[in-house]
């Protein structure tokens, strides 16, 4: 797979033209002098902020105040900016410390697009920004209108648990809306809005109530995040989201005896290698002996035709054991497969099986077409206990992404099939499947899957 990424309607707007105020200078240059220190020690414990954020140069004032959680990164700040000034995310954007957005001598923290080098916002707590009443935070958005804000720390609260990421207190006028060329007084404003002077605070706390900040707050694994941010404007975003909503929802657990049945596959393996380990012929497969024991409890091979006794002629088992490897629980060892010590960890208990298959099911590189795809595919599995995966549906969704094969076709339901993730999955099961449930996720299954985008 290959894929010429960008964000919608951020490079080819932003990327390459003058940033505001005609500057031209060090922040974009390679040249560029080191950018000061200026972070601090995250708190011990969270704390509520209130934080009240101005419009730089609007008259009259357009100004939001937020109780924010201390331990947000900036990231998820940025969504909260967007919320309360309703933007729509469509542009570059970054924050800074010590300075202006543009400042050379200010610490800058930018947007996973940004072409200049620094920490980007994701990585950074908004508690090592601001600490004590009257610290700032400077933010700019769209780097043509350049709509900067200033936050400033008032308040420090304590949180309790169940706090929201982020509620709006109170504030006033309607932010100017996207594209209007930086326009910030009420005169200018009256010539693009219906109601310069219109405030609602009831509709920016339901837009942060929104599907992405529910996730952050109920520990969805944040890069998932993004894609139900970047999904939701498609034809695909609705349902997306609905299934999204059950990711949080859901349990992330079974019961021991649904545990044991549905493992079945996995404990057998690891009993096996436990054994001395399982020895594989010359060319690398395993024997005869153990390939019929293995095909009667890996629930892929269910009604597989044939009845050979090779591994190399049954490729759901093959695909099934060679994932085994890739989870990290078994690792080949002078012709004979032996347990890794997390293996060796979960043969002896079966719930430190699911807990290493739900941290190994989560891709460590999300920027990949393997890594969105199993992003995706965690997702659609964990709202689909007991049905059959959309194989399509996930396919289209990864070309609204912008992933394409090499010769610019777009992305197949079945390129999905070798995702180590969906083989491990599809033997997450208590039954043999047959091949008309090709594509059915077990209650376990998507239990599994919510538990891997779930994880503290």
């Amino acid at each position: 797979m290959s894929a010429a990424k960008h964000h919608p309607l951020t490079f080819s707007r932003d990327v390459g033209g003058q940033s505001p105020l005609g500057y031209r200078g060090p922040v974009f240059g390679a040249s560029a002098s080191p950018r000061p220190e200026l972070r601090r020690p995250p708190r011990d414990e969270p704390a509520i902020y209130r934080v009240r954020v101005d419009l730089d140069n609007a008259r009259p004032p357009i100004w939001r105040r937020l109780d924010l959680r201390s331990d947000m990164t900036l990231d998820v700040l940025h969504q909260v900016l967007q919320a309360g000034f309703s933007w729509l995310d469509y542009h570059l954007h970054r924050f800074a410390l010590g300075g202006g957005p543009f400042d050379g001598d200010s610490q800058v923290f930018l947007s996973p697009y940004d072409d200049e080098d620094g920490p980007r916002a994701s990585q950074v707590r908004l508690d090592e920004t601001l600490r004590e009443p009257g610290d700032t935070l400077r933010y700019v958005y769209d780097y043509g209108d350049a709509w900067e804000l200033t936050l400033q720390l008032e308040q420090v609260m304590t949180a309790l648990d169940g706090s929201p990421l982020a509620v709006l207190v109170d504030g006033e006028r309607a932010a100017p809306p996207e594209d209007c060329g930086g326009v910030t007084d009420a005169e200018q404003l009256a010539q693009v809005l219906d109601d310069p002077a219109r405030f609602d605070a009831n509709e920016v706390n339901a837009a942060l109530r929104a599907p992405f900040f529910v996730m952050r707050e109920a520990g969805v694994d944040p890069r998932l995040g993004d894609l139900v941010n970047r999904l939701g404007p498609t034809s695909l975003g609705p349902s997306f989201v609905e299934r999204v909503a059950r990711l949080v929802s859901e349990p992330t657990s079974v019961d021991d005896a649904e545990l044991s049945a549905s493992l079945r596959a996995y404990q057998w393996f690891l009993d096996r290698a436990g054994d001395g380990g399982i020895p594989l012929t010359s060319a690398g497969y395993l024997k005869p002996a153990d390939v019929v024991t293995a095909t009667e409890v890996v629930p892929a091979t269910g009604d597989w035709p044939g009845s050979s006794d090779r591994e190399v002629h049954c490729p759901p088992l093959l695909d099934f054991r060679q994932s085994l490897q890739w989870l990290g629980l078994l690792r080949k060892h002078k012709g004979v497969l032996l347990l890794t010590k997390a293996g060796a960890a979960a043969q002896r208990d079966p719930r430190a099986l699911w807990d290493h298959l739900a941290r190994r099911l989560v891709p460590g590189d999300e920027s990949t077409f393997e890594g969105q795809a199993s992003l995706l595919l965690l997702a659609y599995a964990g709202s689909s206990g007991d049905g059959d995966l959309p194989f399509d549906e996930i396919a289209a969704a990864l070309t609204e992404l912008d992933w394409r094969h090499a010769d610019g076709a777009a992305v197949q339901g079945y390129d999905l099939y070798r995702l180590p993730a969906y083989l491990a999955l599809v033997n997450v099961a208590d039954r043999p499947r047959n091949r008309t449930q090709f594509h059915w996720i077990s209650p376990a299954a998507a239990a599994l899957a919510r538990a891997a985008l779930r994880r503290p």
